[in-house]
């Protein structure tokens, strides 16, 4: 994982300025077919941007709760009205497949963590087009993951989703994996909430409008019964760790190895300009 550490440091600024002028834009298509492909995956461009992504929003969310004031760039809300900037229309075909891969199969009625990373992709690419920016960080966070959090949950509810995979095998509460992890890192260093107390219901209760950790409990424990180390065995193991940065480390580190690096998830990712497959460049 070396490599990868050290493809992950870049910003969503970073990957704004990283799209050429010149640039074809083109149709996302899935290049990863059978297990031995997943090594082309993890040394590619789209791998480096992808968790660059993810990581510099674990770092702008640390210490911050949900309901705390951010910046909104003119250019996000340029993207409500007009989705995309003039110069950049032409990358709409590509980044909406994404968008319409975040939402579950509508065959099997089914979502996991491969939807959702679809979604963190769609929400990449407009990094890259420049339609957010880095002054967006707790906004896409807060705002817009979150937002599409609550769509996820509805449907889940509604239509009864499946779980994508082995029984929710590669989500940690069946379905979602990415809000464990900017959910542990908004809890880094707080003062009085530890680990072991999201297995308190009251405390959940109390704190889950700031915490996107504790919202996701609070989820679980309107969706399931009986004792939660039953139920949610890996979170309730969770709780034994000893502060929240060993948390957020730990589960980076079991994204990377549990979906990222999981064919059965990234067997349906889809590849184009933007996240390309080619191999990442220095």
């Amino acid at each position: 994982m070396a490599e990868a550490e050290q493809q992950s440091g870049s910003t969503p600024e970073d990957e704004a300025h990283a799209v050429p002028d010149g640039i074809s834009f083109m149709v996302p298509r899935k290049e990863i077919s059978m297990v031995s492909d997943m090594g082309k995956w993890k040394r590619s461009q789209a791998y480096a941007d992808y968790m660059g992504f993810v990581l510099a929003l674990n770092e702008g969310v640390k210490g911050k709760k949900l309901t705390c004031e951010y910046k909104v760039s003119e250019e996000a809300e340029a993207l409500v009205t007009a989705m995309l900037p003039a110069d950049r229309c032409a990358a709409a075909p590509e980044i909406a497949v994404y968008l319409k891969e975040s939402v579950g199969n509508a065959t099997r009625i089914d979502y996991g963590t491969g939807h959702e990373a679809a979604f963190a992709a769609f929400l990449c690419c407009l990094c890259k087009v420049g339609a957010l920016r880095v002054d967006d960080q707790l906004a896409i966070v807060f705002k817009v993951f979150n937002s599409y959090l609550a769509v996820m949950r509805k449907l889940q509810k509604t239509y009864r989703m499946e779980p994508a995979g082995s029984q929710g095998v590669w989500g940690l509460d069946d379905f979602q994996f990415l809000p464990f992890i900017w959910g542990s890192a908004q809890l880094v260093d707080h003062t009085t909430l530890e680990p072991r107390h999201f297995l308190d219901e009251r405390v959940v209760n109390e704190h889950q409008q700031d915490f996107m950790f504790l919202e996701c409990i609070k989820f679980i424990n309107e969706m399931k019964t009986g004792p939660f180390a039953e139920h949610s065995n890996q979170l309730w193991n969770i709780s034994a760790v000893p502060s929240w940065s060993k948390v957020n480390q730990g589960l980076i580190r079991m994204y990377k190895a549990e979906c990222l690096e999981k064919f059965p998830v990234i067997q349906h990712f889809k590849f184009g300009s933007l996240l390309s497959i080619q191999p990442w460049k220095t």
